[in-house]
């Protein structure tokens, strides 16, 4: 013990002074037990629970020699707080000792009223919660065994004070277990006689909760109502439940809510229940279960038609390819109460829904490129300042970076997409796809040119007997003008070479 030093030691120092007092305990010498545990309480320990754990352990001691009122003594001394004239010393010392901090450890103060408890009165141990609460370290559990400890000796108003108390005290998620402790008390307590009081406090409980913690707090205000107030304001509580709660509960509470109003009210009285929770915002999944039990409420009440409605709205939700209980079920319906034009519409729908759900796709190249691009900048802005670049040098680098981006989303952009975009064409392909269009062109109007020059209109001569008498006049008008170019073909030729008497002869003939 002289060896070791407690503010250098690594680990629970204070278990050697208790091995060293269970060594005199167990040769039968409690005397010096006490001693060793009275050295023990005045060293300096590195933390309070040090501390605390070997006054825990001597006051065990005690109780094992059936010492209680010194065990209860110790417990006393051991949780005073400290006079002023000691504050002030240590003050101005300057170095303040765990022994100043023993009065606030939960576990001096826990093991303590455990004692009172079973040791001694009721004064005494409402005491000892009462400087727990003061030194406000008090846990939800001591506020909830406190209130049981009151109701236990028929102290109920002082026990949902105490309750009441510990509600301001702490917040969730600690409070919880407080507020239906204390809801189920008042409650069971009370029943009618202090009904608007209860009502309160359930609508203080359920404003202090979050969303996800409110559904328990409801559907307890909700029988509250059911067994000591008014039906219509147990529907009108869980209809306030189905706004309050989270998304993936809401549809177990509409589940509760249309269940109980179907028992008090009837199953028509579901229907406008039904409508609600279709058009409230539940995610595509529950709402068509939703309405696959909207359908068959219609159909127990006889009204196909409208229970077909019902089909036809929850069609837009269920894919024929993944979702074939619905469609079976549709079917079924039909079958059993429709007729050939009613199904012949079903299975329209179920092709125009199919349909709706193949032409779904999304194009992603470009979004992914664009943000692969912003991360790299990040990421070398983020290393250029681990490096200690300054920030005006990052700027113009962002700057510098950014149009390399742009041209690059650009491109993309510009690449053809069918169906699904299968990538981004590049720039030499596009100048070479060009260049064999132009070509093309080129040679398909040479092909035309060339066709234009073989062709060759034939000539027909239209009959004489069309002309009549005009006819005859044209050929004697024929003949004098030949035979005037065969007199002037002679007088010249004499002037004219062999070639250009050849070609006016041809052009004669």
């Amino acid at each position: 013990m002289r060896t070791v030093d407690p503010m250098k030691a690594v680990g629970k120092p204070h278990t050697l002074w208790v091995a060293f007092a269970k060594l005199y305990e167990n040769h039968k010498d409690i005397a010096n037990a006490r001693v060793i545990f009275d050295k023990a309480v005045q060293v300096n320990y590195k933390t309070v629970d040090n501390l605390a754990s070997l006054r825990c352990e001597w006051a065990e001691m005690e109780l094992r020699h059936k010492n209680l009122k010194g065990a209860l003594e110790l417990m006393r001394l051991a949780t005073a707080e400290p006079s002023v004239e000691v504050k002030r010393r240590v003050a101005a010392d300057g170095n303040e000792t765990v022994q100043m901090k023993l009065h606030k450890s939960l576990r001096m103060w826990t093991f303590y009223v455990d004692l009172e408890e079973r040791l001694g009165k009721l004064e005494s141990t409402r005491a000892v919660y009462e400087r727990i609460m003061d030194l406000k370290i008090a846990t939800p559990q001591l506020i909830i065994n406190y209130a049981l400890l009151l109701e236990k000796h028929k102290y109920f108003k002082d026990a949902f004070k105490v309750y009441e108390k510990g509600t301001k005290i702490f917040k969730y998620p600690h409070v919880k277990d407080i507020w239906v402790t204390y809801l189920s008390k008042f409650v069971k307590r009370y029943g009618k006689k202090e009904l608007e009081r209860a009502r309160q406090l359930f609508e203080d409980a359920v404003q202090a909760e979050p969303a996800d913690a409110k559904k328990p707090l409801y559907l307890q205000f909700a029988n509250l109502e059911e067994d000591y107030g008014l039906a219509k304001r147990s529907m009108k509580i869980y209809d306030e439940a189905t706004k309050a709660v989270p998304n993936h509960e809401k549809l177990s509470m509409y589940e509760i809510y249309i269940a109980r109003a179907a028992e008090i009210f009837g199953i028509p009285k579901t229907r406008e229940i039904y409508e609600q929770a279709i058009k409230s915002g539940l995610p595509d999944k529950d709402v068509k279960t939703m309405c696959l039990k909207y359908a068959e409420v219609e159909k127990s009440l006889g009204e196909i038609d409208r229970a077909r409605g019902v089909y036809v709205f929850a069609s837009q939700f269920s894919d024929p390819r993944s979702d074939v209980d619905f469609w079976n079920q549709w079917h079924e319906f039909e079958v059993q109460h429709g007729n050939e034009d009613t199904f012949r519409e079903m299975l329209r729908i179920k092709r125009s829904v199919s349909a709706s759900y193949s032409q779904t796709h999304f194009i992603l190249p470009e979004y992914i490129m664009q943000k692969d691009q912003r991360l790299n900048i990040d990421e070398a802005k983020h290393k250029l300042k681990q490096a200690g670049v300054p920030e005006d040098e990052m700027a113009a680098l962002e700057r510098q970076l950014a149009p390399v981006a742009k041209d690059t989303t650009t491109k993309a952009s510009n690449g053809k997409v069918g169906f699904v975009s299968a990538g981004v064409e590049s720039q030499m392909d596009k100048e070479i796809k060009v260049t064999a269009i132009q070509e093309e062109i080129e040679l398909l109007e040479e092909s035309d040119s060339e066709d234009d020059e073989m062709v060759e209109i034939a000539l027909k001569e239209v009959p004489s007997a069309v002309f009549g008498e005009l006819a005859n006049k044209r050929k004697e008008a024929e003949k004098d003008e030949r035979g005037d170019v065969a007199a002037a073909t002679k007088d010249g030729d004499s002037h004219l070479g062999a070639l250009e008497r050849i070609k006016r002869l041809k052009r004669g003939s």
